[in-house]
C-alpha cells in the first residue's frame, strides 16, 4: 500500500493505492477506485457505488473488524453501522439515512468481496 495526499482546492485529503492481480485499488476523501490494467488504451477508472441508501454494501474486498449495530436498532444519518479492514486502512461504513437494521448479512472477522451487501435498513 502507498499513501499519499493530494490538495484540492486548499483542502489536502488523504489517500492510499495498492495493487492485487490486475486491478489497482485507490481511496480519496473517503471515496474507492479501482482501474484494471489493460493492453488496451480505453482504461476506465470505475467508482463503487450504490444508489438506494437502505443497502449497505462492501466498498472493496475487505475483512469485518467491528458491526457497531444489531439487528431491529433504529439508526440515524451518519450513524456507524460497520467498520472494514482493507489496504491495511480502516474504513467506516455509515447510514446515509435514518432507518431500522433490518438484515446483517456479514459477521465478524468475516472476509468479504466488492459489492456485497453487507446490511439492509428499512427506511
Amino acid at each position: 500500500m502507498k499513501k499519499t495526499t493530494i490538495e484540492i482546492d486548499g483542502r489536502r485529503m488523504p489517500g492510499a493505492s495498492a495493487k492485487s492481480g490486475t486491478t489497482t485499488w485507490y481511496t480519496l476523501g473517503g471515496e474507492v477506485w479501482t482501474t484494471e490494467d489493460a493492453t488496451r488504451s480505453d482504461r476506465v477508472g470505475t467508482k463503487h457505488v450504490v444508489s438506494d441508501p437502505s443497502i449497505i454494501t462492501a466498498p472493496m474486498p475487505g475483512k469485518i473488524v467491528k458491526i457497531a449495530v444489531a439487528s431491529g436498532a433504529h439508526v440515524e444519518s451518519g450513524t456507524t453501522l460497520i467498520v472494514l479492514e482493507a489496504m491495511k486502512m480502516e474504513y467506516t461504513l455509515k447510514a446515509a439515512t435514518a432507518g431500522e437494521v433490518s438484515e446483517i448479512n456479514c459477521k465478524l472477522g468475516e472476509q468479504v468481496q466488492l459489492g456485497m451487501v453487507l446490511m439492509r435498513l428499512k427506511i
